[in-house]
């Protein structure tokens, strides 16, 4: 006997279903930690278009790497394998290409470079070994030769309430490509703190182990992206200034401000001619909304709040959530487009599955989809409840 879950709809002019659960209790498995501390209630464009000197420029080249490592995430740790062979690839392009010859002598290679990509990320320095997967901490290598103590450093930002954590080492030039290292000290900075907390890792003990090289194989003219080779086989892709969708992923990851870089995102593309925005097909994983969680998880997953939405050409749509233990939550409808760039929604055929088998649930919902931004990776809507979703290709399809 199927679980009846009656819905009452709101008034017509809204074409929004609110789910209404009371039977299905709240697994604490599937509950998420509150991430959502400031929530805005509309979404209105704030900031105007970036200045001049603010814009970054990327050659084509350099675009084919940036777009290659964009929604990957974890720097590196949650690539497919394809994901990985798009961007081997487009880092072999740049490195065949003239970038700025013997980048150890140029100005270009100093200052504080953030860490977007890198090959091995669970491996290598204790530093990757424990932070560098981790999208909610920021990653910067500062590197300064040109002074009396030439210095090569790795710095976690854990947030700017807490602080962050700077691994040093002595560096100094082999070559017009080669910088040497040996890590000698590093500490937290804490803000609640008035000293500094020492790491520990015995650096003088390690011996050879503290020590390394690191090759720059690409440093762009611009200055704005930089390809290393380290001497334990990793690859990193790091740059000096990042592009909007860069920056967008950056605040979803780190949970800072996400409305107000989605206003600024948008804002960077609203004077730009452009044609409709197309639902595109394929596997998109919610990584945001602007609504936090209820108390029902079936709510939430019927709402779109949590897991998979599979996009299909024939206009149908697909809600699909884990569970446990291989359960999974379906819920399939269809789409029609209703305007330039909205869709109307029809969600009505819902089931809990296990294997082949399934439970079917009486859920319907009706709403309308705003595409706000979307591109082969990034999706940006207004959906149900005029709630705000930042979506994902998970797929890997382009």
């Amino acid at each position: 006997m199927a679980l009846k879950l009656h819905v009452l709809a709101p008034p017509p002019a809204t074409h929004i279903t609110k789910l209404r659960f009371q039977s299905a209790p709240k697994p604490t498995f599937l509950r998420k930690s509150l991430l959502f501390a400031t929530i805005r209630k509309s979404l209105t464009p704030r900031f105007a278009l970036l200045d001049e000197q603010e814009q970054v420029s990327f050659t084509q080249e350099e675009n084919s790497l940036i777009e290659a490592i964009i929604g990957i995430q974890g720097r590196g740790r949650s690539a497919s394998p394809q994901q990985l062979t798009d961007v081997d690839a487009a880092v072999r392009v740049l490195e065949g290409l003239q970038g700025v010859p013997d980048p150890t002598s140029s100005s270009l290679v100093e200052g504080r470079w953030q860490l977007m990509f890198t090959t091995r990320p669970g491996t290598a320095s204790p530093i990757q070994r424990t932070f560098v997967g981790v999208d909610f901490f920021t990653v910067f290598q500062e590197v300064y030769l040109r002074t009396n103590d030439p210095r090569v450093s790795n710095i976690v930002k854990f947030s700017d309430a807490i602080g962050e954590l700077k691994v040093e080492a002595v560096a100094s030039i082999e070559d017009g490509k080669r910088i040497l290292f040996r890590f000698d000290k590093a500490a937290f900075t804490l803000k609640f703190l008035p000293f500094k907390v020492p790491y520990p890792v015995p650096f003088r003990l390690l011996g050879d182990e503290a020590k390394g090289w690191l090759d720059t194989t690409y440093l762009s003219p611009s200055g704005n992206l930089r390809i290393s080779r380290g001497n334990k086989g990793t690859t990193f892709v790091l740059q000096k200034n990042t592009e909007p969708r860069q920056k967008l992923l950056a605040a979803v990851s780190t949970d800072t401000k996400v409305l107000e870089a989605i206003d600024e995102f948008i804002s960077l593309y609203k004077n730009e001619p452009k044609g409709e925005i197309e639902l595109q097909e394929g596997e998109w994983q919610m990584i945001w909304s602007s609504q936090m969680e209820t108390d029902s998880w079936l709510e939430n997953a019927a709402n779109g709040l949590m897991g998979k939405q599979i996009v299909k050409k024939n206009g149908q749509i697909k809600f699909l959530v884990d569970v446990l233990l291989g359960l999974k939550f379906s819920m399939i409808g269809t789409y029609v487009k209703s305007g330039t760039n909205t869709y109307d929604v029809t969600m009505d055929d819902a089931a809990i599955l296990a294997g082949r088998f399934g439970y079917p649930l009486e859920l319907a919902s009706k709403f309308n989809l705003e595409l706000l931004y979307g591109d082969d990776k990034i999706r940006i809507t207004k959906g149900y409840n005029k709630i705000v979703f930042v979506h994902l290709r998970s797929d890997g399809s382009t």
